[in-house]
């Protein structure tokens, strides 16, 4: 016997809901990112770079656990991007065996150009996204 109760219909619309407005809103920004030109990981990689929070710093390996990447991918990505000059990668003074990442005024111009019509994007559809996240943790307002 399953232990659980079973979840109203409500709930599981809900949830359905959550994922459907995520999933459009990263399908937007793939495909706003490749309008321009861009890969829709080196946006992604500009974005956790410049909203790392203040007390960590831009590691290969804090940056891949930021996008969720395994280390050899987030290298990959890193050297990629350097190429096109979107980053740049130095030595920690601190640490010599740390390299740390930092974005050059192209990848600054792309991101804030970017950033803007995710913005803009997230005027539109935040209130569906918000009425789906309240639906699953406030299920009583649906009563």
């Amino acid at each position: 016997m399953d232990h659980h109760t079973e979840q109203p219909i409500i709930e599981y619309q809900a949830l359905a809901e959550l994922r459907y407005q995520i999933r459009h809103f990263l399908r937007f920004s793939e495909q706003i990112a490749r309008s321009i030109g861009v890969e829709p990981q080196h946006y992604q990689m500009l974005l956790a770079i410049k909203g790392l929070p203040s007390e960590r710093i831009p590691t290969i390996g804090e940056l891949a656990e930021r996008l969720q990447l395994q280390h050899n991918s987030t290298v990959e990505l890193i050297n990629r991007m350097t190429e096109h000059g979107l980053i740049e990668k130095q030595r920690n003074e601190h640490d010599q065996r740390q390299i740390l990442i930092s974005i050059t005024s192209q990848g600054e111009y792309i991101l804030q150009k970017l950033a803007f019509s995710h913005r803009e994007e997230l005027q539109i559809i935040g209130p569906k996204f918000l009425r789906a996240l309240e639906a699953i943790l406030l299920p009583e307002n649906l009563l």
